[in-house]
């Protein structure tokens, strides 16, 4: 039966200026990620899944005792609540939350579909200035995720070595990162005009829209509409200027890169080529000062780094190119992501992980404003272990009525509840 908390019920809870609160109802990777986003900006975020976990609770990459080391990594920095929002009165629960509080409160997120009393229009009848942050695949509701609509897209038609047949898709969700960054950027445009004029605001972000106008600003669409020759399959060759992987000598790959002209120039000093450069104009009438005309020339251009990297290894290769200011990384594998990226040219981001502390480990968001250092996150909470505190703080319900909803199911604490992602 449904039993809705009365608002004269609902109370503030904090001390001193509140950060905005956001209520996610969420799964998979844009919205999880939008939140921890959120988050990271100084957000109170307020996961809530449902009794056991939710539909990414359990998602792969796993640890070898099963624990989702995916949800762990996109829950950072929040507070974890377990409500059975399958039923009426769980929604009205979670609608009571978004709805609660002062200034700080009335923000939702979700990608799960919001409707009934968790749609926008019920929401706002209860509390005017209420966000409601709407993650979907299309904007006239159908349903998609990254694999279908990066299919979509065209770019794993062109992804891959020259003359593979099919598709090659990527193995990071592109379009469902830039999608979580986008609802975190338009959450907080939405609560800086809440602040100005104290209206609220439904905010769609759909995928596909995403997608297109992302392709649309870098050229893409275009492109094709302008009738330009079509792109097709080239490997690791840069687009448009020269780029590409080298072998070395010891079996190390390298990707250089020369787009600008002073990192044409500083590869050309570092291996020593310039005379060879020279027949190659004289030869094909191109001038290898514009990287139009590198990109024509892109194959002879390898051949000649490939020579050089043939008889050197990486910590040759490494000081040569480091001694000249070439644009280069070494190639890293899957078991090495961390290793890779938080290098020695690493900033404070990548710096704040710590190392050796399993599923917790603490990364600050990627950017600095001023002196100041990225913001920790912290580890991703135990499912359900702020359940408890919000119920009675937030909604200000009493230890009995606590006890009614955890005896019915309806609400989940972390002694009764599951680690994450152990299935």
């Amino acid at each position: 039966m449904l039993r809705p908390v009365p608002l004269r019920r609902l109370r503030e809870v904090a001390s001193g200026p509140a950060a905005e609160r956001i209520v996610e109802v969420s799964a998979f990777v844009a919205a999880p990620l939008a939140g921890m986003t959120l988050a990271g900006l100084g957000c109170e975020v307020l996961r809530v899944d449902p009794p056991g976990g939710g539909l990414d609770f359990a998602r792969w990459p796993v640890t070898a005792s099963g624990e989702s080391i995916f949800w762990a990594g996109l829950n950072r920095g929040k507070r974890s609540v377990v409500i059975d929002y399958r039923r009426e009165e769980g929604r009205e629960l979670v609608a009571a939350m978004v709805v609660a509080g002062g200034a700080e409160g009335g923000v939702f997120l979700t990608n799960l579909g919001a409707h009934g009393v968790l749609g926008h229009e019920s929401l706002r009848g209860r509390r005017s200035d209420v966000v409601s942050v709407e993650i979907e695949g299309y904007v006239d509701g159908s349903s998609a995720v990254d694999y279908t609509i990066a299919a979509g897209t065209g770019i794993p038609s062109i992804t891959g070595p020259k003359g593979h047949e099919g598709p090659v898709n990527s193995p990071l969700p592109t379009w469902d990162i830039a999608t979580g960054l986008n609802a975190a950027m338009a959450a907080r445009e939405a609560l800086r005009r809440r602040e100005r004029t104290g209206s609220g605001a439904r905010v769609r972000v759909a995928l596909a829209d995403v997608a297109l106008g992302l392709l649309s600003s870098l050229g893409f669409v275009d492109e094709a509409r302008l009738a330009v020759e079509p792109r097709t399959r080239d490997g690791n060759y840069l687009y448009g200027a020269f780029g590409r992987d080298f072998l070395l000598a010891d079996g190390s790959r390298v990707m250089i890169v020369a787009i600008t002209l002073k990192q044409w120039r500083a590869l050309v000093a570092a291996l020593g080529m310039a005379d060879d450069v020279g027949d190659l104009e004289r030869s094909s009438g191109l001038d290898l000062d514009r990287e139009g005309d590198r990109f024509r020339a892109r194959r002879q251009i390898a051949t000649l780094v490939e020579r050089w990297c043939a008889t050197r290894g990486l910590v040759v290769v490494a000081e040569a190119l480091g001694a000249h200011r070439v644009c280069w990384g070494p190639y890293g594998s899957a078991s090495s992501f961390a290793d890779t990226v938080a290098g020695e040219r690493a900033g404070d981001a990548a710096a704040a992980v710590r190392p050796g502390s399993g599923l917790a480990r603490d990364v600050g968001l990627p950017f600095r404003i001023g002196d100041d250092v990225p913001r920790l996150l912290g580890a991703a909470p135990a499912l359900g272990q702020d359940t408890e505190p919000v119920l009675a703080g937030l909604l200000g319900l009493s230890t009995r009525e606590i006890g009614r909803l955890y005896d019915e199911g309806l609400v989940v604490g972390p002694g009764n509840g599951m680690r994450a992602g152990r299935g």
